[in-house]
């Protein structure tokens, strides 16, 4: 047999010998069991394995043993486990309350630091620091709490002297040298500490002592069975006056009379040399004949109870002799309960409270010598709420913009009054009440940034609770569509293809645009996310007239402004052929003479282009206002001018009087709309007249066509006085 093993049957012996003494009686509560370590360290490395016992100090004899670790029961049931993970581990056997718990630490590291287990209160520590390789070691030195506390050696343990519950951190370095210096530190240690006896807790027999009758006191407490050698002495008070003869080894102090002047407040004291644990106040009250001062108390305090919370009624009786009779009772339902025992208080306890529990409640105490009923408390009962329901109410089944639209938040059940609080995308936007219960409303008038997720909580101090999210989408109406033609030509001539362009700045999608040429339909176009949308025709000389486009999403559709449209009579392959000849001769002329006329017209102005030439004020590149303030309701429907575009009158033939040597060619008729000229940089704001550019040439013959190509020059200077502006 081995030594621990002989080690554990004498303490069982000795324990057990301990508990049948004369004069001892055997506490109410179990003695805690304890765990032993093998080896008998908190810490060890990685891989090892620690062996942990179960001492149960009441049997001898192999009992089921339950397990945890980190407060979970593991399947064991031997008094024995081996372990090789790191956790709080304790155990419980059916002679034993449960151990207190022991953590035990498995270290990845190359040092560890160890502590014995157990230690109790007041006892020496002893400390190991271990390394992988000890041979490697040079020097070790101890910490606590990042200060050093020894050092300078290669102790490979240290022992602190009377340790009383420091929660201190303990660490360890070692050192050493190969090629160069090292050095290891270890884990944090905090040391575990075992209480050496709990504090103690004051009895008296009889606990309700009659005036006249003897009482015995008693302090309890319990000795860890590691410890038998230690002694307690026991000391016994009556508010700030000690008792008998003064401390003694015996944990009783009978006294042989009491009085109703001995009622107050008794604690009592057990000490060792080093440490000392004092009871709880225990007010005994020495009884008399009759039972007086009934009094009810209700738990919770105040009657105010939670629905499915617990109701309890303690009666007592401030005097009173024997066993006394109590009964509870409730208005309208007759007597809930009766006990009778020996004692000033008794407790009826309700385990589930609903709404019928309301009420008022009284008790009675009777010890033969009639009932006496305490006063009358009322109980509420108060319910908490249900989760709650978010409903959104719109004039409309679309939500747009501008539309005042409610929130109406409300539980089913829950006690007023309740506060509800209304979110947008879990950011608070308002808030109600509900005084006398219902729901709450919340309103504003819808904006674009409105729309998202929304919820509310409801709560009435019991506990919030809140609601699931409900969408809203914001839909806002189009504004006016801005119509435009797109051209790859600078003019729309027989033949081309010109983009109709239709946009609306705001709307929610999906837009659905109409083109319209004098208000018959030409076609539509959809944009599914918003935009705009075009259309092509292909030019034909019945294309002239009043083009515009609508927008529509649904809310209402929006028109834009009319712009007119004009085609030029002959397609660019005739204009091309036809006027080979003779535009190519006055193209030269034309282009002189409109640059006479714009810098006519621009010295007329005082003003200059770019490029120092004179300008005339239709091809003045106009800006749009950057200065303009912004709408005073972003929110309002903005019917925007449409660009302007040019009316491109058509380009006629020569015409050739006869009889006569002119030609008079109509270079361009240009008309001007009042749409918007902020895009157009080749009109003018103030011109509201047509301009129409004649150039008055010669008649010219066949072969003055290489005359005037050679003399490019002169025919320019001739062109510059012979054409007018009508």
């Amino acid at each position: 047999m081995s030594c621990p093993e002989l080690f554990r049957i004498l303490m069982h012996l000795w324990l057990l010998l301990l508990l049948l003494a004369p004069g001892r009686e055997q506490t109410r509560v179990p003695p805690k069991a304890v765990l032993e370590l093998d080896p008998p360290w908190s810490t060890a490395f990685k891989g090892e394995i620690v062996t942990v016992r179960c001492m149960d100090f009441n049997s001898l004899t192999k009992r089921p043993t339950t397990w945890w670790q980190n407060g979970k029961v593991l399947k064991k049931v031997s008094e024995i486990i081996q372990i090789k993970s790191s956790g709080d581990y304790q155990c419980k056997t059916p002679g034993s309350s449960l151990s207190d718990p022991v953590h035990v630490e498995f270290s990845s590291g190359w040092l560890i630091l160890q502590a014995k287990h157990p230690i109790y209160e007041g006892d020496s520590v002893t400390l190991k620091c271990l390394g992988k390789k000890e041979k490697s070691i040079i020097q070790r030195d101890y910490y606590k709490d990042e200060e050093k506390i020894f050092g300078g050696s290669n102790l490979q343990q240290i022992i602190i002297n009377s340790v009383f519950m420091d929660p201190g951190e303990y660490k360890c370095t070692a050192s050493g040298k190969l090629i160069i210096p090292w050095t290891e530190t270890s884990n944090s240690l905090r040391i575990q500490f075992q209480e050496l006896f709990p504090h103690p807790v004051l009895t008296a027999r009889p606990s309700q002592p009659i005036e006249g009758g003897p009482v015995t006191l008693t302090c309890e407490t319990q000795l860890s069975p590691w410890k038998p050698d230690v002694q307690l002495q026991f000391c016994f008070f009556r508010d700030v006056q000690t008792l008998g003869s003064g401390c003694s080894s015996s944990p009783k102090l009978q006294i042989p009379i009491m009085w109703n002047e001995d009622s107050g407040s008794y604690w009592c004291q057990a000490a060792t040399t080093r440490i000392t644990k004092k009871s709880q106040r225990s007010q005994i009250h020495v009884q008399r004949i009759p039972v007086s001062h009934v009094n009810l108390e209700i738990q919770p305090l105040e009657g105010q109870l939670i629905e499915g919370h617990k109701l309890v009624l303690i009666c007592s009786v401030a005097k009173g002799t024997g066993n006394i009779t109590f009964s509870w009772h409730r208005d309208g339902r007759g007597i809930l309960g009766i006990k009778t025992q020996h004692s000033q208080l008794a407790e009826l306890q309700l385990p589930t409270v609903t709404e019928r529990d309301a009420g008022r409640y009284y008790c009675t105490a009777d010890n033969n010598n009639g009932p006496i009923l305490s006063k009358k408390i009322s109980v509420t009962v108060k319910i908490p709420i249900s989760n709650p329901v978010l409903t959104i109410r719109a004039p409309r089944a679309l939500a747009v913009v501008g539309d005042l639209v409610w929130l109406y938040c409300e539980v089913q059940r829950g006690s007023p009054p309740i506060l509800y609080q209304f979110y947008h995308e879990n950011v608070t936007v308002g808030s109600g009440s509900a005084p006398s219960g219902g729901g709450a409303f919340f309103n504003f008038s819808l904006t674009v940034e409105h729309s998202g997720k929304y919820s509310c909580e409801a709560d009435n101090g019991l506990g919030s609770q809140h609601s699931h999210p409900v969408s809203l989408k914001v839909t806002v109406p189009v504004s006016c569509p801005v119509f435009t033609f797109r051209s790859s030509q600078g003019q729309a001539v027989i033949g081309d293809t010109v983009e109709l362009h239709c946009e609306s700045l705001r709307g929610s999608p999906p837009i659905l645009y109409r083109f319209y040429r004098e208000n018959v339909t030409l076609g539509n176009s959809s944009a599914p996310w918003g935009g705009g949308a075009s259309f092509n025709l292909l030019v034909n000389t019945e294309h002239a007239g009043n083009y515009s486009c609508e927008a529509d999403n649904g809310l209402g559709a929006q028109r834009s402004e009319v712009v007119t449209f004009s085609v030029i009579g002959i397609s660019r392959s005739r204009v091309g052929a036809a006027t080979a000849g003779v535009t190519g001769l006055l193209l030269g002329l034309v282009i002189t003479a409109v640059l006479l006329y714009c810098f006519g017209t621009r010295r007329k102005s005082g003003g200059t282009s770019a490029m120092g030439m004179p300008s005339y004020n239709p091809c003045v590149h106009q800006e749009p206002s950057s200065s303009r303030p912004p709408p005073s309701n972003p929110e309002e429907p903005i019917c925007s001018e449409p660009l302007a575009v040019l009316d491109l009158q058509p380009v006629y033939s020569n015409v050739n009087p006869e009889n006569t040597n002119l030609i008079y060619s109509q270079i361009q008729n240009i008309q001007h709309t009042n749409g918007n000229l902020a895009n157009s940089p080749r009109v003018h704001r103030e011109d509201t007249g047509p301009v129409v550019i004649y150039s008055e040439l010669k008649k010219s013959h066949g072969n003055d066509f290489a005359k005037h190509t050679s003399k490019r020059e002169s025919i320019h200077e001739d062109a510059t006085g012979n054409y007018e502006n009508v």
